[in-house]
């Protein structure tokens, strides 16, 4: 699953831009971007994002 990144919280440090192997994230007016396109889904810029702005969505289980 493609990471979601929140500008809310997203400080545009850079940080998950250099831990990106296909390098599919870029920063635009200070705020994270990534191209899911380029995007390999390894979630290493999760890890990396010091502020939390950046995760990945699981869907939800609906067995009980």
């Amino acid at each position: 699953m493609i990471p979601k990144i929140d500008t809310e919280l997203c400080t545009g440090c850079k940080s998950c831009i250099e831990v990106c192997p296909p390098l599919a994230i870029v920063v635009e007016n200070e705020k994270a971007f990534i191209d899911p396109e380029f995007c390999e889904e390894c979630g290493f810029c999760v890890a990396e994002c010091i502020v939390n702005a950046i995760a990945i969505e699981f869907p939800s289980s609906t067995k009980k």
